[in-house]
C-alpha cells in the first residue's frame, strides 16, 4: 500500500529525514567519496500524522487520516583509507482510515502496513580522487516488494574545489494486486503486477568562494508497467448521486513516464555563526505536471556546541491531464485518476530544528566493539527536527486541502 501513501511521506522524508539532510546541505557534493576515520552510526526515529478529506482509496472523497512510525539506522563504515561501506535500514509502520476502505471494512486488514527495508553503498576511491560506488536495496511490505540496484562515479579536480557526480538506479518492483472489494469479480483489472524504474543523475558541485557553494543537478527517470496503484477508486459521471450505486473503476495510467527535474542548490556562509542554505527544483513530467520547489534552512550557532535551524519550504505543481476529481470523468476516458497527488496543488512546510553536538560528545563509553577495536564510543550529538505541512487544493471545484505535522529525532555515534 506504500504507492498510495507515496506523495505524503515524500514529503515528510524531504523535511525529517535530519540525519541524511543535515549531512547533504552541509557538503555540497557527493559525499560517497570521503571515507571516514571512525565508524558513525545513527539512530533516527520519526512520528509523523495527517489528515484531509480526499482519499484516492475513495475516489477523492473521504478520510486521509493517517499516522506513521519509522525509526531507522544509518551506518558509515570506514574499511581503509579508500574504500567506505554504507548502510540504510529500518522499517515505517502506518495506521490508515484511508486504506482501511479498501474492503470497507472498518479496522481490517488494510488498515495498517509495515515496510522493512535496507539499502547499502559499497565505495572506493583510487589515487587520482575518482571514486566508484556499487549500491544495492530492498524493501518490502505486504502487496508490495522492490529490488534496487545501482552504480555511481564521481571525481573531484581543481584542488578538491570541483565535483563532478554521475549515478544510475534501477527498481523492479512488483505488486500484489489488491482490488476494492466491490471490484473483485475475479477478472485481473490491469495488465501486470510489475514496475520497472530507470534513474540517471548528473550532478556539478563547485566551491565558488570562501562564502559559497553551488551545485547544480539533472535528473532524468523512466518509468513502466504497473504506474496506477490498483485499490484506488475512480467514479464516473454517470447522473447517480448515491456512492453505492455509482459507476466505478480502479485507477488506470498509462504504462510509461518520464519525469525530469532540475536542481540547484546553494549555501553561503553569511558568518561563522550563520548559514543560508537555498534549494530550487524544477519538475516536468509526461503525466503534464510542471512543479517548482524551494528550500530555504538557516541554522544559527547560538551557543558553541548549540545550532538552531528554522527552514521552510514552498512546493506548487500544475494538475496531471489525467486527474479529475470525483464523479468528473467519463468511461469513454482511455486514462483516469482521482488521487489529488495529481491535482493542481500547493504546499508550505515550515518548522524549527534544534542540535546540540559538544566538541567531545556527550558521554564517552566502552561500546560493544570496544575491546576488539580498542576504540571508545562517543555519544556526539542530538538533533531534534519538528515541521508543520499544509497541503492547499488549487483546484477549480475545490479539494486537496492536508494538514500535517512531525517530529524526528537523531542520535549519533562515533566510534
Amino acid at each position: 500500500m506504500r504507492m498510495q501513501l507515496t506523495y505524503k511521506l515524500l514529503a515528510i522524508a524531504l523535511l525529517l529525514s535530519t540525519g541524511l539532510y543535515a549531512q547533504e546541505s552541509s557538503d555540497i557534493g557527493n559525499n560517497e567519496a570521503k571515507a571516514l576515520n571512525e565508524t558513525e552510526i545513527n539512530f533516527l526515529f520519526n512520528y509523523y500524522e495527517q489528515d484531509g478529506d480526499n482519499a484516492a482509496v475513495t475516489g477523492g472523497r473521504g478520510t486521509e487520516e493517517l499516522t506513521n512510525v519509522a525509526p531507522a539506522v544509518i551506518i558509515n563504515i570506514p574499511i581503509d583509507t579508500s574504500r567506505t561501506l554504507s548502510t540504510y535500514f529500518g522499517f515505517d509502520n502506518y495506521s490508515s482510515a484511508s486504506t482501511d476502505n479498501i474492503d470497507n471494512n472498518v479496522s481490517s486488514a488494510s488498515s495498517s502496513d509495515t515496510r522493512y527495508y535496507v539499502n547499502a553503498t559499497y565505495s572506493k576511491t583510487n589515487a587520482k580522487q575518482s571514486t566508484y560506488s556499487v549500491k544495492a536495496g530492498f524493501s518490502q511490505e505486504y502487496d508490495y516488494t522492490s529490488i534496487s540496484a545501482g552504480l555511481g562515479w564521481a571525481k573531484e579536480f581543481n584542488n578538491q574545489n570541483t565535483e563532478i557526480n554521475l549515478s544510475g538506479l534501477a527498481y523492479f518492483d512488483t505488486w500484489k494486486l489488491l482490488y476494492p472489494i466491490e471490484l473483485r469479480t475475479g477478472e485481473k483489472l490491469v495488465d501486470t503486477d510489475q514496475r520497472k524504474s530507470f534513474n540517471f543523475s548528473a550532478t556539478l558541485a563547485q566551491v565558488i568562494s570562501k562564502r559559497l557553494q553551488a551545485s547544480l543537478s539533472l535528473e532524468y527517470v523512466y518509468q513502466s508497467g504497473l504506474l496506477s496503484t490498483p485499490f484506488h477508486r475512480v467514479y464516473f459521471n454517470d447522473g447517480i448521486n448515491n456512492p453505492q450505486l455509482k459507476d466505478r473503476a480502479v485507477e488506470t495510467l498509462p504504462d510509461s513516464r518520464s519525469k525530469f527535474p532540475v536542481g540547484l542548490r546553494v549555501n553561503y556562509y553569511l558568518s561563522d555563526l550563520i548559514i543560508l542554505r537555498g534549494y530550487y527544483r524544477y519538475y516536468h513530467d509526461d503525466f503534464d505536471i510542471d512543479a517548482h520547489t524551494m528550500n530555504l534552512e538557516v541554522p544559527v550557532k547560538v551557543a558553541q556546541f548549540f545550532t538552531v535551524y528554522p527552514f521552510f519550504r514552498y512546493h506548487t505543481q500544475t494538475a496531471s491531464k489525467y486527474f479529475a476529481p470525483y464523479g468528473v470523468h467519463e468511461r469513454s476516458e482511455e486514462f483516469y485518476s482521482s488521487d489529488y497527488d495529481l491535482s493542481a496543488l500547493s504546499s508550505t512546510s515550515l518548522g524549527l530544528g534544534l542540535k546540540y553536538s559538544p566538541l567531545y560528545g556527550l558521554a564517552r563509553f566502552k561500546g560493544p566493539f570496544s575491546k576488539k577495536t580498542g576504540r571508545i564510543t562517543s555519544f556526539k550529538s542530538v538533533d531534534v527536527r519538528f515541521a508543520d505541512y499544509t497541503r492547499t487544493g488549487d483546484n477549480p471545484d475545490g479539494g486537496g486541502d492536508l494538514d500535517a505535522y512531525s517530529i524526528s529525532f537523531e542520535f549519533t555515534f562515533v566510534f
